[in-house]
């Protein structure tokens, strides 16, 4: 058996069934920390793995923006465009997208958008995942000390944890100590994954992240 072979071998054997599980309501402040740019998502999710990551799929975790009872037109307007940023997102490899929603408290003459789903879609699928041996590795890009039990959960079931957040918008300590590995996006990385104007068809919607 040739030396060639067997390095080839080795590096297959080597290779980690990898999920990404992107909250896109922290996304968008990582994108608005560093002008808002136009994004390829799929290059984005290649860069947050390792060489050695087989990426299985990425999990994206949306909320479709509120919608009164009788919509306004810019509601109803920026309801449609959302509509298309997630149907630019299934139509990318090994993407799917997970919809939560906005629920409004309405605070005296101001009101607050919460989002509402979020956390547990994405800790059930983190735990589920993990003990049913789909995956060896989960990369986490959210803030919330919420998911802190899903990824303690995740490791007791011998699945390596990686979080991926930014300097300019930190996580608290408990949830940073939690994961196995720590990445920072830098604007260098996210600047890898910027579309020139002629390409950015697809990803249009990048102001709805």
């Amino acid at each position: 058996m040739s030396s060639c072979f067997l390095l080839k071998l080795s590096i297959l054997q080597t290779m980690y069934k990898t999920v990404l599980f992107i909250d896109g309501g922290y996304l968008a402040k990582i994108s608005k920390s560093f002008g808002q740019p136009k994004i390829d998502f799929l290059t984005f999710s290649e860069l947050l793995c390792d060489a050695s990551d087989d990426r299985l799929r990425t999990y994206y975790y949306y909320c479709m923006p509120f919608q009164s009872p009788s919509p306004s037109v810019e509601e109803s307007s920026r309801y449609k465009n959302a509509e298309k940023f997630v149907k630019s997102l299934v139509k990318l490899s090994k993407f799917e997208v997970r919809l939560g929603r906005f629920q409004k408290i309405q605070n005296g003459l101001s009101a607050e958008y919460v989002q509402k789903g979020i956390d547990v879609m994405l800790a059930v699928d983190l735990v589920k995942m993990s003990w049913s041996k789909q995956i060896d590795k989960a990369i986490l890009l959210a803030a919330d000390s919420d998911f802190i039990y899903a990824i303690q959960a995740a490791k007791d079931a011998g699945v390596s944890t990686k979080l991926c957040y930014s300097d300019k918008n930190p996580v608290n300590d408990s949830m940073f100590d939690v994961f196995d590995e720590r990445v920072v996006i830098t604007n260098e990385l996210f600047g890898r994954c910027v579309l020139s104007p002629p390409q950015d068809k697809l990803n249009q919607y990048n102001d709805l992240l």
